[in-house]
């Protein structure tokens, strides 16, 4: 006789062919399903619910099947590959016959629309297509995201319409959508290649307000439109920015410079008398020996390529260069920057404690990891090795001040630490105010990183 299972209300049959029948109260489903895991999933018979999973029925299939052919995901499915193939014409094809049989689109397919539009491959009236495609999209209450726009400003650019691609940049800014540099690029070069500074310079505006940081490319070309137009000042505020935010250039950029300073209104701008107080304040205060106070001099430059010795004297004109700095305001940002993460990752009240300590202690001409450095090319830490490096920092230092020294807590006491040569070490440190033990629980590479 075949073996029968009662499970809730289904009946399960074992005959010797492994065919199982499932029957439902009083009445036989009219369907047999071969199940060669059928121990398999006896094995895994929950003993709460007396069941265990069924093999899935045709019924399923043809659920899943019917909801992949929907009009909907059929025409999300047509466009994908059209994207993929760059199809641009069977794409508008597409959304013709979608609009006809009135088949909602969705933003994806809205978004793969406007990017087919702006392919390599579409036309002057295909990028026509893409804004009434776009006023279609506002119609139906679609809400536009970042690509959707990034993607309207490349089109417009390619019209050679920098200025419709700057107000589609407005009108995401305004929507709360934050522009990135890839939608400010095509709207600033498309300016720059007209030769419009006013409006480039606009769009460069509007960028530093969104606090998106241009690259080489973007510098370099209003770099270029600013120098071919001898419109020295913002040459020299561009030099500048290049200065802060590249600190170094291609070889293109640096032909540019070059060619700058070889040109007539390079000579012309420049002041022949300025205030030494002035400029010296500038450059202590500037760092990097930028002193801010415009071009010092007048007359034509003497430009050429040079290199550094191992002292940092050039080659060619003999001054010795200084190291870049970083600002005072750069550096109180940095530092608040990186108090607030370290307040997210530690117990607020330890790193008010660490702060408050630091402020009676510091300022340290020197910070050591004192883990990194004690098992530096060691199984044990060793307070040797870093006492060592302790006296000869000290000896570096101008003040002949020790540096701080920062240990988690669980390396002053027990281990090495009570070594009492080591605990004479630990002991002369803290009443010199040069070490910190951070606390249980506080992760020592967070004060490291705020110093």
């Amino acid at each position: 006789m075949p073996l029968a299972i009662s499970l809730r209300s289904s009946l399960i049959r074992w005959p010797p062919s492994l065919l199982f029948s499932v029957t439902h109260g009083a009445r036989r489903a009219n369907q047999h399903i071969y199940c060669p895991s059928l121990r398999h999933n006896f094995k895994h018979l929950n003993p709460s619910t007396n069941s265990f999973p069924l093999c899935t029925t045709s019924a399923d299939k043809r659920s899943k099947k019917a909801r992949r052919e929907t009009p909907e995901n059929l025409l999300r499915h047509q466009l994908d590959l059209c994207s993929k193939h760059g199809d641009v014409s069977e794409a508008l094809r597409l959304y013709d016959s979608a609009r006809a049989g009135s088949i909602p689109l969705s933003l994806h397919q809205y978004n793969v629309l406007l990017y087919l539009c702006s392919h390599p491959s579409a036309t002057s009236s295909d990028a026509e297509r893409a804004l009434d495609i776009f006023r279609q999209m506002s119609i139906d209450g679609i809400t536009p995201n970042e690509a959707t726009f990034t993607t309207l400003i490349r089109l417009a650019a390619a019209r050679g319409d920098p200025d419709l691609a700057f107000q589609f940049i407005k009108t995401m800014s305004s929507a709360g959508i934050t522009p990135r540099l890839r939608s400010y690029g095509p709207a600033l070069f498309g300016f720059c290649n007209k030769g419009d500074v006013k409006k480039a310079h606009q769009l460069e505006f509007h960028m530093v307000e969104a606090e998106v940081a241009a690259e080489e490319l973007e510098l370099a070309a209003l770099f270029r439109l600013n120098s071919q137009l001898g419109r020295g000042e913002d040459v020299y505020r561009l030099l500048h920015r290049m200065r802060t935010e590249l600190r170094n250039v291609s070889e293109t950029t640096a032909e540019l410079i070059e060619a700058w300073f070889q040109t007539e209104p390079a000579a012309r701008f420049g002041f022949q008398e300025w205030d030494v107080d002035k400029v010296n304040e500038g450059v202590s205060k500037g760092g990097g020996g930028w002193h801010g106070q415009g071009w010092l001099g007048k007359g034509p430059w003497s430009v050429g390529r040079s290199e550094m010795d191992k002292e940092g004297v050039c080659r060619r004109c003999g001054d010795r260069m200084i190291c870049i700095d970083i600002d005072p305001v750069e550096t109180e940002v940095f530092a608040r920057s990186l108090a607030q993460l370290a307040s997210k990752k530690e117990v607020k009240a330890d790193f008010a404690g660490f702060q408050a300590w630091l402020d009676r202690y510091g300022p340290f001409d020197a910070v050591i990891d004192g883990a990194n450095v004690g098992l530096n090319n060691q199984h044990k830490f060793s307070f040797s090795q870093l006492n060592y490096i302790v006296n000869g920092l000290r000896q570096m230092s101008s003040s002949e001040k020790l540096p701080l020294v920062v240990l988690h807590c669980s390396r002053v006491r027990g281990g090495p630490a009570d070594n009492p040569n080591n605990k004479r070490l630990l002991e002369s440190w803290r009443r010199a105010g040069a070490l910190y033990a951070t606390p249980p629980g506080s992760n020592d590479d967070c004060k490291m990183n705020t110093l």
